[in-house]
């Protein structure tokens, strides 16, 4: 008999799937691209990233999740079985067991949406884990010791940010500020400043190449390319590091100010222990050059990245199934 343990990463920006034994077998991002007129689902994943902003009128690419939450359910259970069939390929002879990831923050009724969407996509068992927890299992931390860790999870969507100690959440925030929020401030900031419209998918670019939340050592410059708002023609410009720090400044203290206030809700010893252990940031926004550097500067406290910030919450959510039974909670 063959049956599996599926861990999912449901995030804002992309999907990551665990197999157990298997490691993370699929990264795709959160996009469904569909026909308006027929209903009927073009591309799902990457094929329908690459369609945003380029499509016909009657094709529509959309993201079903909005800042870690189902927005659009039907698309999103559609897209799960997609992810799910696609991972495990055909060798299905038993219903996996499933446990999603959600954002802290979420209600009950957002928890049972994901939970009855993943049911509808195949699963025989889906339990429903939060984010920082599956961070922490995924950056690799003992969470079921009596010691206070903190994490700070960067998604698409949202950002997560909480103290574990004993296997559970001491102190949590989670705040609707996050990757997608980088992009728009550098959108924004392109528009106001140098009169110059552009797309989401070139602010990423901009965001990921030389996107920085601390002055970098020296200067990185990158070429764009968009439309000049005033002439309504194509154009292209250089923009510096300096440019996206400035850019990035509003987004990323919004962070910061929420590390700070969970860090000032923190129990004493615990807060001790962080001190000593310093603050780990997971999630794909952790990798935004200059983030350590901020978080550490404004609280005084070490602060690294998980070592794969992006696949942490799908490893951990896997592992997270494994860990339940280890310690008899079934």
């Amino acid at each position: 008999m063959l049956t599996t343990d599926i861990g999912i990463d449901l995030g804002t920006a992309s999907i990551l799937v665990y197999i157990k034994g298997k490691g993370v077998v699929l990264k795709e991002p959160s996009v469904v691209a569909f026909d308006r007129d027929t209903n009927k689902i073009k591309a799902i994943g990457e094929e329908a990233r690459l369609m945003i902003g380029r499509t016909p009128g009657n094709i529509v690419a959309v993201r079903p999740l909005r800042q870690g939450v189902i927005s659009d359910y039907t698309v999103t259970e559609k897209m799960l079985k997609h992810f799910i069939q696609k991972a495990m390929g055909k060798r299905i002879l038993k219903r996996p067991r499933i446990s999603v990831c959600v954002p802290s923050g979420v209600t009950e009724v957002e928890k049972k949406a994901v939970k009855d969407a993943t049911f509808l996509a195949g699963a025989r068992e889906v339990s429903i884990i939060e984010e920082p927890i599956a961070a922490a299992i995924g950056a690799g931390i003992d969470i079921s010791r009596p010691c206070g860790n903190m994490i700070v999870d960067i998604g698409g969507g949202t950002t997560d940010i909480a103290v574990i100690s004993l296997g559970g959440t001491v102190v949590s925030a989670s705040v609707k500020v996050a990757g997608d929020d980088f992009d728009e401030a550098i959108v924004r900031y392109m528009r106001k400043k140098h009169n110059l419209l552009i797309g989401e998918r070139t602010a990423e670019e901009i965001k990921i190449q030389i996107g920085a939340a601390f002055r970098r050592p020296e200067v990185a410059t990158m070429q764009v390319r968009g439309r000049n708002l005033v002439t309504g023609l194509p154009k292209t410009i250089t923009v510096t590091s300096e440019e996206t720090e400035e850019a990035l400044k509003e987004t990323t203290s919004k962070i910061v100010e929420a590390v700070c206030s969970v860090l000032e809700k923190t129990p004493p010893e615990l807060a001790a222990d962080i001190s000593d252990r310093g603050i780990v940031l997971t999630g794909g926004g952790a990798l935004l050059q200059g983030l350590e550097e901020l978080i550490e500067e404004k609280t005084g406290i070490n602060t690294m990245t998980a070592e794969d910030p992006m696949t942490a919450v799908a490893i951990g959510t896997g592992k997270f199934i494994e860990f339940l039974s280890e310690h008899g909670i079934d």
